[in-house]
């Protein structure tokens, strides 16, 4: 072992030590202070006045040892350390390891005061006679040397970490001072358990428990006669001994500690003989070592609580810094409990492997974050890949372990345009005019209040349709359910894509990298911006929990081993939207999940209110579904990891399979995103009550609007004039058959209020409707002029009857 006895110049040492030890050791246990008097010749005097003047008073501070990562049920998920150390009481060490630790370090243990007079003088008189070198530390002596550099390298202190265990006479003095200190003020048995728990047992095991589950997979208490000899032959040379490493020279010194317990008759000779025929190599059972959350059964959860604890600015009772805060972690032997819910998390990580398998070779990655609203609390998050191939968690931002920007949200986002706008004042029952756009014929969006304007495009902006839609107007309901894109671009520009934006913000949307959603109505609108599911749960939880908004946590509480508390701040959470806005969302966003939605058939919205939004990103390239009941919120990501080749055009889920659910020619994300929250939900919800959402107020089904003023039979110019000195803006919409004059506004949308400031459309005359080509009527009918008022197409044709958006 360090410091003992090695070589010649070790001998030397021991025999210019000898005069003064030999004087001082009578006396020791009376006492720390020896008088000179009486010992023989002026070098021993001189040496018992130098032992007098060391330090005497010795202190021993807490070890390192690992902390300990566990779920909302008290199951653990990971034990960070610096050191792999688990602090045991003396009784829950096997009275074999006990005996075996003091048989081959410290017979007499139990006997002597610190310092072994009759071991000291047996190891001197073996020196000199050129026997086997032998060192004379007792077990005291060796725990206090282990303590002091245990010490020295948590205080960062290397110099002093090497002086601690340094071969010369002067630190032997020292050691043996401090020695009888420790004697004085601790009892045997409490000596023994540090020093167990202290010692190295080689392969980055520290302690007698860490090393008992790293051999052999069995806690201190069951330590065996043959398992409790190989441990303790291992502190000497605990790299030589090892048993991973070097199995013959760990077994030949196993039966050396074997053999001096059947001496000591601390063990029989027929278990002795039986513990020696067992071969090394079949007493280990040991895994590799892995990294802290590579060991974890739930890694992506552990490392986002790792970097959590480290960078959140809630934690910072744990240190000033993220180097501080893991140092605590790792040495502290911290219980750290989290929001983690064992049974949410197995159903969302069943639930999306079924739809994308891990290691598949389809650039397809899944992930499923669960939020409990009004908390904040991450009940789950569960991904769709190998922790040993990636790292990456794509429930959450950079800086707790995710990639630098998440991923485009799609319509996702159109929510954020519904809240602003009934946040206004636009009552629930509200229709805009939507103009007509298909898959394959954009509208073109290109008024002063979207080309160079705040938030808005450098150039005329396309949207189209999954499927020819628009030319009329469309109540919120309608519009958002089916999520028409020419609705959401229509209303978003009505209220502001400045406006939106800031709504997102609020309501804690924002890239991973932590910078805002880039300032853009297509961003605001369609979802072109990126962020992860985290933040998508998080925020549309804020509508669960009537309009609060509570920053996401993964911690409950943090405790020390003496059961001290350490303060960790309440989830931060405040009112973001008015509840009457957040109820009625709620409402308007049930129509997703019921007929005519684009999730319908997924969920009973009556037997269990729910309420939720579709998203599909450009070309298909990924596909999410984001719902919440009143106590649960739940986001799904499916699509392409990497989501674009290197010259930036897009992948496509089109084509792909997934797992069990097959594959698909179109990706939306009703195809699979959708399907996976529902079977998430009506799992993780099982056994709750069903609630509903609080009914909307009569507040936000009126509505806070002005008066539109009458512009009927005006030019546009001077209408739209007139609309604008009201606090309005004005666009001409499609033409219609009417009494007004060609060329004149017939009606406008809306058509007698609206919010201050939104946009209002113009319907433009084309004069009454031509009376239609006579015909013989058959004798028993007749017919007569009718008229038209139905505004029509760009083209000039009646809206054709379609299935939803499918988001």
């Amino acid at each position: 072992m360090d410091g003992r006895a090695q070589n010649i110049s070790a001998v030397l040492r021991l025999l210019l030590g000898f005069v003064v030890l030999s004087a001082v050791s009578g006396l020791l246990v009376a006492g720390i202070a020896v008088p000179a008097i009486g010992a023989g010749g002026q070098a021993a005097k001189d040496g018992v006045e130098a032992f007098n003047e060391l330090p005497s008073e010795f202190t021993i501070s807490p070890l390192a040892q690992q902390s300990k990562i566990v779920d909302a049920k008290n199951n653990v998920i990971a034990n960070p350390y610096d050191e792999n150390r688990i602090i045991v009481p003396l009784k829950k060490i096997s009275q074999t390891m006990q005996d075996a630790q003091i048989a081959i370090e410290d017979a007499r243990f139990y006997e002597h005061g610190g310092l072994d007079p009759r071991g000291f003088t047996r190891a001197l008189i073996s020196n000199l006679q050129g026997g086997q070198v032998q060192g004379a530390s007792t077990l005291t002596q060796q725990y206090v040397k282990i303590t002091l550099q245990e010490q020295a390298l948590r205080a960062g202190d290397e110099q002093a970490a090497e002086a601690a265990v340094e071969k010369n006479y002067a630190r032997k003095l020292q050691e043996l001072k401090y020695a009888i200190n420790v004697e004085d003020n601790y009892t045997k048995d409490q000596i023994l358990q540090g020093y167990l728990n202290l010692v190295y047992y080689g392969d980055q095991a520290y302690g007698v428990e860490a090393a008992a589950l790293n051999y052999f997979g069995v806690h201190a208490s069951k330590l065996n006669l043959g398992q409790s000899a190989l441990l303790a032959g291992i502190v000497q040379q605990p790299t030589a001994y090892n048993p991973v490493i070097n199995p013959k020279q760990a077994r030949a010194r196993r039966d050396v500690v074997l053999t001096r317990m059947e001496q000591l008759g601390l063990a029989s000779a027929k278990d002795v003989a039986a513990a020696k025929k067992v071969p090394v190599v079949k007493m280990v059972k040991k895994t590799p070592v892995k990294g802290v959350c590579h060991r974890s059964s739930q890694p992506y959860f552990c490392a986002y609580v790792m970097a959590y604890l480290q960078n959140s600015p809630q934690l910072s009772a744990l240190g000033k810094t993220p180097e501080e805060r893991l140092k605590r972690i790792n040495q502290g032997g911290l219980t750290i409990r989290t929001t983690l819910d064992p049974a949410m998390q197995k159903a969302a990580q069943q639930e999306i492997v079924k739809a994308v398998p891990i290691g598949n070779k389809s650039n397809l990655g899944g992930a499923t974050s669960v939020v409990e609203p009004g908390t904040g609390k991450v009940l789950a998050m569960a991904q769709a890949s190998n922790f040993e191939k990636t790292q990456t968690n794509w429930n959450v931002d950079q800086v707790y372990g995710g990639g630098p920007y998440g991923y485009q949200f799609g319509s996702t986002a159109k929510v954020f345009g519904l809240v602003t706008a009934l946040e206004k004042g636009m009552p629930m029952d509200s229709q805009i005019y939507v103009p007509f756009a298909s898959s394959s014929t954009p509208y073109s969006f290109d008024g002063p209040e979207v080309v160079g304007a705040p938030c808005g495009a450098d150039k005329p902006w396309d949207v189209t349709n999954d499927y020819s839609i628009g030319g009329r107007e469309m109540s919120l309901a309608e519009g958002i359910s089916k999520s028409i894109n020419t609705w959401a671009a229509q209303l978003t520009i009505d209220v502001g894509p400045c406006d939106v934006l800031d709504t997102m913000k609020k309501m804690g949307v924002h890239m991973a990298n932590g910078e805002e959603i880039l300032r853009s109505i297509s961003n605001a609108t369609l979802g072109s911006g990126t962020t992860t599911p985290l933040d998508l749960a998080s925020a549309y939880a804020t509508l669960a929990a009537s309009g609060t908004y509570c920053e996401p946590s993964p911690i409950v509480s943090i405790t020390t081993p003496e059961k001290e508390e350490i303060k960790v701040p309440k989830t931060e959470c405040k009112q973001v939207i008015s509840a009457d806005t957040a109820d009625a969302v709620s409402y308007l966003l049930k129509g997703t999940l019921r007929a005519g939605g684009t999730a319908q058939g997924l969920w009973d919205v009556d037997q269990r209110p729910a309420a939720g939004k579709t998203g599909t990103t450009e070309n298909h390239n990924q596909g999410w579904f984001v719902g919440y009941t009143p106590q649960v919120a739940t986001a799904v990501w499916t699509g392409n990891v990497v989501a674009a080749d290197k010259n930036g055009a897009l992948y496509t889920l089109n084509g792909k399979c997934f797992g069990d659910y097959g594959c698909f020619s179109k990706v939306f994300g009703n195809t699979v995103s959708a399907p996976v929250w529902a079977a998430t939900m009506k799992r993780i919800t099982e056994g709750m009550p069903a609630k509903d959402f609080p009914a909307p107020s009569e507040k936000a089904r009126r509505g806070d609007l002005d008066p539109i003023p009458s512009v009927y039979g005006r030019d546009p110019d001077t209408a739209i004039a007139i609309l604008q000195d009201a606090g309005f803006a004005g666009q001409v919409g499609s033409t219609i058959n009417s009494d007004a004059p060609a060329g004149t506004v017939a009606g406008t949308s809306p058509s007698s209020s609206a919010l201050a400031g939104s946009t209002v459309t113009l319907y433009i005359s084309a004069g009454p409707a031509p009376d239609p080509e006579p015909t013989t009527p058959e004798p028993s009918k007749t017919s007569k002029p009718t008229s038209s008022a139905t505004p029509t197409t760009p083209s000039g044709r009646q809206r054709p009857t379609k299935p939803p958006g499918r988001g």
